[in-house]
């Protein structure tokens, strides 16, 4: 519990000191923001700062930190070192000029600040890479939460009645998320999911108390348990990296970071709400990360327990953590936390890719009815892929998601070199992630996997990690030296 406790005054250092310290070199400073200059009473709204917090942490939670961190404790608690270090290091500096460049760009979405730094070619790569990922995450919080409403009301699975059908479910959440998309970000957004927001952050002081206060429970330390406890022996690099995101750092964010962005009163508040909101994400990140650690049985040295936990689906694992830990008080803060908190994601990723798209076609989201021509085939897009089985959604999405990270930080550094600041701070992580990246395409399934690994005569996968860490690293090194490359040309001029 020492490992848990010591990582946890990490994230909160964490925040105060190197969160600072990128809040400096970014230099927020008096001038006028876009909610105050263009202000138009449905994307452009003043918030206040705490608001905006609580809105950002729901905005890029969802059921990521949660989904996330459960399935990268099969690892063991190694991934507290991931979890901590990627979130100060990576994903809190990420977070915050994603947002931080977006509000310096008029509120633009994603793609269109990576373009103003990267070029024209990369700007239409990220539009359509982020609307593809946006309907992804839509439809990925769409799912998990019919799926848990189902397993709450059908615990025994009979499967009888309309109530107890994940599609009855599916199609309501969708119907919401088309409201929500189509009307004011301060009509049901900025009013209700500060709620939800304070929801999400009790579970979490939920799950760890209870563990805390029962001694059948115990999170084991990180130098006890330095190994990989992967059941199937899955490497760490990079498929935990990969696997955790949201908990550590997460490209989906970039894409939610500039609709709080079009909601800042002032600079200043950029540290507390993008930077702030990852390390919140982290700690929750880092709780359920224990939770699985501690909860579940081992067997061999190996997480054999959560692993079939997870077998009946994650929603069914987060039910079980809440009952565990909880009671029947866990019951009612899953419904609230892991229900309505990835609804919340999911209607925002469903509205960025509203907005990205306008902002593409250089539409006005003024006018009602061209708001409602982006919405329709938008939110029919998701109601195609929520058909797809969810597990291949959501290994698309984690390799999708970690790779647009990398690009908004090589984007963030380009802008670091132009204002002649420290662009090392985004450089590096851009680097790891650019390794991180390549790596699990060359080993994942759903990738290159299928042609570089092996099959024992069992059926377990023997991964090629002699081809895939050489190149992974080799990439890194490429997108660096083109980064350091493109630094030397004004010097040149």
């Amino acid at each position: 519990m020492i490992s848990f406790f010591l990582c946890l005054i990490a994230l909160v250092a964490g925040y105060f000191t190197y969160g600072k310290l990128v809040d400096s070199t970014f230099g927020p400073d008096d001038r006028e923001t876009p909610a105050v200059r263009i202000n138009d009473g449905v994307d452009y709204v003043v918030m206040p700062q705490w608001k905006l917090f609580l809105v950002q942490l729901l905005n890029i939670a969802g059921l990521g930190p949660i989904f996330g961190a459960l399935q990268g404790a099969l690892w063991g608690p190694v991934v507290f070192l991931w979890i901590t270090c990627g979130t100060i290091f990576a994903g809190g500096v990420h977070d915050y000029f994603s947002g931080m460049l977006s509000e310096r760009n008029n509120g633009g979405s994603i793609s269109e600040v990576t373009g103003k730094y990267l070029g024209g070619a990369m700007k239409n790569v990220m539009r359509v890479f982020s609307v593809v990922l946006l309907v992804m995450v839509g439809t990925v919080f769409a799912k998990g939460p019919a799926s848990l409403i189902v397993k709450m009301i059908d615990p025994a699975g009979t499967g009888t009645g309309l109530l107890a059908n994940g599609s009855f479910w599916l199609a309501i959440i969708l119907l919401y998320y088309f409201i929500a998309t189509f009307i004011s970000i301060d009509a049901i957004i900025g009013r209700i999911y500060p709620i939800f927001g304070i929801c999400l952050i009790a579970m979490a002081v939920g799950v760890i108390f209870g563990i805390m206060t029962n001694p059948a429970y115990t999170i084991p330390e990180i130098w006890t348990n330095f190994y990989n406890m992967h059941p199937k022996g899955t490497p760490i690099w990079s498929f935990m990296f990969i696997t955790v995101a949201c908990g550590a750092i997460s490209g989906f964010h970039s894409t939610q970071s500039p609709l709080m962005a079009r909601c800042l009163k002032s600079e200043k508040q950029g540290h507390f709400v993008f930077y702030g909101a990852m390390v919140g994400e982290g700690i929750i990140a880092l709780v359920w990360a224990a939770a699985g650690c501690a909860i579940y049985e081992k067997t061999g040295g190996l997480s054999t327990g959560l692993q079939e936990s997870l077998a009946g689906g994650q929603s069914a694992a987060v039910y079980d953590v809440c009952v565990k830990t909880m009671g029947s008080v866990g019951v009612a803060l899953a419904m609230l936390g892991v229900i309505a908190c990835p609804i919340t994601s999911g209607d925002t990723a469903f509205r960025s890719a509203r907005l990205t798209i306008a902002d593409w076609a250089g539409l006005d989201m003024k006018n009602w009815k061209t708001r409602l021509m982006l919405t329709i085939p938008v939110l029919g897009a998701g109601a195609i892929i929520s058909q797809l089985d969810y597990t291949i959604v959501w290994r698309y999405f984690s390799w999708t998601n970690q790779t647009l990270a990398m690009i908004v930080l090589w984007a963030a550094s380009m802008y670091l070199f132009r204002e002649k600041k420290n662009y090392w701070i985004t450089a590096v992580p851009a680097t790891f992630m650019s390794a991180v990246s390549a790596t699990y395409f060359i080993l994942a399934p759903e990738c290159l996997g299928g042609f570089v690994n092996q099959k024992t005569a069992e059926g377990a996968t023997i991964y090629n990690t002699m081809v895939a860490y050489p190149i992974g690293i080799i990439v890194a090194i490429l997108f660096l030296g083109l980064f350091l490359k493109a630094t030397k040309k004004p010097a040149k001029a």
